[in-house]
């Protein structure tokens, strides 16, 4: 049986579950693969810190050469997060001649093509399962499950925290700053949770894994992000009531033009799959040209769901490593495909406005969509309180990003319309 050796850069929670799960699998792991994985180094800031687990005081250093100058650790496992010194870490033990596992989504999504093009260079092992998705095996789907494919489509719901609160949000009719609150206290939401609930997070996500689709790097830049924090329990309840659940989608998705790469709310059609997913799990639906539809559903956070991916990557290293092989490319075309602007891309609408219970004003609204070719599919006004303002929700058939962005612009100016519309995209079924 063949012993591996690794060096963990990091004990945080995700570290910590790392560790957990080799030191209480790892008999197991041998049996069934027929190698032995070995922490021999754990790199962290502070030795006096308190973790979650505990670990012999001389597998742990300050010293970053004693994992990336031992000849014996071939495989040195980033788990820091953020993006220095991670991505430091990261090329230097590439470098050094060491595979590498990382869970750290920011340093691929917005460092990746450095990356990605210095693992190739030196032609060492990079897995980063565990960057997207948690437990859910969506890069290793990619990279070789459907390696065979072109994937003409990726819907996905990437981020969990928002998708438990959007779920709350619904079924309870609370508002969102409550729920926000309630995702800290159970451990879901970071003490500072605009990462996530700016959508920024999910279009680190959609950015790798677009990245794999194409084989050109795509940076997190160029996704158009909007994020959850201004949606209200009102526009919820009535996507629902309009046969909707209101979802943080992040997409990518080859059209006649080039790819379109974006995160925003969406309303998504109570019969689709992605629609019964629910609280803070992830899902993933993917589009083959052969394969056709392929879903992928499991909790995409936590410190063991998180663990259990890494430690897939360091076997699928430990086996490279095993057999000699090179690593196939993950960068294999010259250049990037060509992405569509968010203000070409064509969708059908939610809109709710907020207007004066007036005569005519149905009909001033109707006329501006007319003036810019965005024809209504459905009309809700249930309150009718004259002189004051009450939501009118309207649905469209499917219109130029453009041309919506200019009528609610005019809209919006009118003197009977009391707030800024409110926009959402409603998924194709």
């Amino acid at each position: 049986m063949e012993e591996v050796k690794v060096g963990l850069v990091g004990l945080g929670t995700v570290g910590s579950g790392v560790y957990e799960l080799i030191a209480q699998n790892g008999e197991f792991i041998a049996q069934k693969t027929g190698l032995r994985l070995t922490v021999k180094k754990i790199l962290v800031r502070d030795l006096a810190k308190p973790r979650p687990v505990s670990s012999p005081p001389e597998l742990l250093t300050t010293q970053a050469e004693e994992i990336f100058g031992d000849p014996e650790i071939k495989i040195v496992c980033e788990l820091l997060g953020g993006i220095e010194p991670a991505k430091t870490y990261i090329l230097e033990a590439l470098r050094a001649g060491k595979a590498v596992v990382t869970a750290n989504k920011a340093v691929l999504a917005e460092h990746g093509e450095e990356v990605f093009r210095t693992a190739q260079e030196t032609g060492q092992a990079l897995f980063f399962e565990a960057a997207v998705g948690g437990g859910v095996p969506i890069i290793k789907t990619l990279r070789e499950s459907l390696s065979a494919n072109r994937i003409q489509n990726l819907t996905a719901i990437v981020n969990g925290t928002c998708n438990y609160i959007l779920t709350r949000m619904l079924e309870e009719g609370r508002p969102l700053p409550e729920v926000v609150a309630e995702a800290q206290k159970l451990g879901l939401a970071e003490a500072d949770p605009s990462l996530d609930l700016s959508g920024l997070d999910s279009a680190h996500k959609i950015a790798i894994l677009a990245t794999l689709t194409q084989g050109s790097y795509i940076s997190s830049e160029k996704v158009y992000v909007e994020g959850i924090e201004g949606l209200e329990p009102l526009d919820l309840a009535f996507a629902q009531e309009l046969g909707f659940v209101t979802k943080l989608l992040a997409l990518a998705c080859l059209k006649e033009g080039g790819l379109e790469i974006r995160v925003h709310p969406t309303l998504v059609p109570q019969g689709h799959m992605l629609a019964s997913v629910r609280l803070a799990y992830n899902a993933f639906l993917l589009k083959g040209d052969f394969v056709g539809q392929v879903l992928l559903y499991g909790l995409g956070a936590g410190a063991k769901p998180t663990a259990s991916a890494v430690v897939a990557d360091l076997l699928d290293a430990a086996r490279q490593l095993q057999s000699g092989t090179s690593p196939p490319p993950l960068l294999y075309r010259a250049s990037s495909p060509a992405l569509i602007p968010m203000e070409e891309v064509v969708s059908r609408y939610y809109f709710r406005f907020s207007a004066l219970d007036r005569p005519g004003v149905l009909s001033k609204i109707a006329g501006i969509l007319g003036q810019h070719q965005i024809s209504i599919a459905s009309v809700i006004q249930k309150e009718r309180r004259e002189g004051e303002a009450v939501p009118i929700v309207m649905l469209t058939h499917e219109a130029r990003e453009k041309a919506v962005r200019q009528a609610l612009k005019e809209i919006d100016q009118l003197e009977v319309v009391a707030a800024p519309t409110k926009l959402l995209r409603i998924l194709e079924s």
